[in-house]
């Protein structure tokens, strides 16, 4: 009797946890498509097929669902480019490129996240903070060791990653002007990584 109610509250426990995933999910999309601002909780449930008041079983407020919806997304982004620094020392072309293909996944959504920054929560934006300093570190990581060999320029670590960000900002914000696809990384990913290497290179 014991193992059956231990094995119905751990089949209870996967249930709840495979819905939250469900619903950062929906949202991560649903945001990607209406902007994270003018969003409902009801668009949320409805993408994820579960009635409304399902969100707030999992999440205490919709400022709560939006926070953990970047969380969500600063995991899955940043644990690409740090497989990579685990791998080997990898240069800063190739972590740049790490950079643009785990954005690239997500593009939509970065887009909407980096335009409406200003407009959410002050937790929501410490947690896109802490997700570009995880970015920042790996970044700066290769720079200190190509500086040091001497293969680039000397530059300010937190200078040299605001300029590459402003830049891969500047083209994931506007992919009217830059892609004739929906995907601006896919078009032009490889040449913007390419471009900024061409600038630091001694």
């Amino acid at each position: 009797m014991q193992g059956k109610k231990t094995r119905g509250k751990a089949q209870r426990k996967e249930q709840k946890e495979a819905t939250r995933l469900r619903l950062l999910q929906a949202a991560l999309e649903v945001f990607s498509g209406g902007g994270i601002v003018k969003t409902t909780t009801a668009e949320i449930a409805k993408a994820a097929k579960v009635a409304h008041g399902t969100v707030f079983v999992h999440f205490a407020s919709r400022e709560d669902l939006i926070t953990a919806v970047v969380e969500e997304f600063g995991v899955r982004m940043t644990d690409h480019v740090r497989r990579l620094m685990l791998q080997k020392d990898p240069t800063v072309k190739e972590v740049l490129e790490a950079h643009v293909q785990a954005v690239s996944r997500y593009e939509a959504f970065y887009a909407r996240l980096v335009g409406e920054r200003a407009l959410l929560s002050e937790t929501a934006r410490a947690r896109l903070v802490i997700l570009q300093s995880a970015v920042a570190w790996c970044i700066g990581r290769a720079v200190e060791r190509e500086q040091a060999a001497g293969t680039i320029r000397l530059l300010s670590p937190g200078l040299f990653f605001n300029t590459w960000l402003g830049l891969l900002h500047h083209y994931v914000c506007n992919p009217d002007l830059f892609a004739q696809r929906r995907s601006v990384l896919d078009e032009r990913g490889q040449a913007l990584v390419e471009h900024f290497v061409s600038m630091i290179r001694k």
